[in-house]
């Protein structure tokens, strides 16, 4: 079954997503917020966090209208790895469990290597590395006394491309492909699946600061693929990969990037 998603594009409907129990970090804008807006749309119980609290509210107002679970907005500072623990352990209680978990949050903020000082390294890996192997561990007990679960770890065109004045951020989101490997490796007998999402340049408010006009027709002349990406793009395969559809895929990059090159 198909229906139309807010971009005018189509996305698959998963029976088996309805009353799923789904964490997603970064979730108040951008793709997370795609990916709060994909879920809800299958039926998926979901609570997102961030911290931008405006933003995030304002989110799971609109998609809880006509909703069969009205998404749920955390504040959560993923730097405070106590205060990731301790979140998830009351989601786990309030929801019974955890089904899927997207980390989905990162800071791509440009950089030079002349600038970069032990302690912004330090804030680096925090921000975009170490808290999805802790919310990987804070939901593993309770995907391991349901039977399975699923785990989507989000990485990034830009190290694969190599491009300028990211060498922190691309750093990294390699390290997440290993994460991300090693994490399939060690829970797959538990029946959880662990992969990574890797975007191209999706259309985002956040990303279109980046960007002139120019820079951006230079990005679609480079794809194999005309248009821009949109984060419904990038939800539509989360989506699938979080499905049992996806029962026999792990450990493995997924790319959406429309053959960017």
């Amino acid at each position: 079954m198909l229906t139309q998603t807010s971009s005018g594009g189509l996305t698959a409907i998963y029976p088996e997503l309805q009353d799923r129990r789904v964490i997603i970090t970064g979730g108040a804008t951008g793709i997370g917020a795609g990916l709060v807006e994909g879920f809800v749309a299958q039926g998926a119980q979901v609570v997102f966090v961030d911290i931008q609290d405006a933003e995030g509210e304002a989110l799971a107002a609109r998609l809880a209208q006509g909703a069969r679970h009205a998404p749920v907005y955390r504040h959560l500072d993923l730097v405070d790895i106590d205060s990731v623990r301790e979140t998830i352990a009351a989601i786990v209680a309030e929801f019974g469990g955890i089904d899927v978990l997207v980390n989905n949050a990162a800071n791509d903020d440009r950089h030079q290597i002349a600038d970069v000082t032990p302690a912004f390294w330090e804030e680096r890996m925090n921000v975009n590395l170490r808290h999805l192997f802790f919310a990987a561990q804070a939901v593993a007990p309770a995907m391991r006394e349901a039977g399975g679960g699923v785990i989507v770890n989000f990485g990034s065109i830009s190290w694969h491309l190599a491009l300028p004045d990211l060498v922190l951020y691309q750093t990294t989101k390699a390290a997440i492909s290993g994460l991300t490997r090693s994490l399939a490796r060690d829970l797959g007998g538990d029946n959880i699946r662990v992969n990574t999402i890797v975007p191209g340049n999706v259309k985002t408010p956040r990303q279109e600061k980046w960007y002139t006009p120019e820079g951006e027709a230079e990005i679609v002349a480079a794809q194999c693929l005309p248009g821009r990406i949109v984060p419904q793009d990038v939800a539509a395969l989360v989506l699938f990969l979080s499905s049992d559809g996806a029962r026999m895929c792990t450990g493995h990059d997924y790319f959406v990037d429309a053959g960017w090159r």
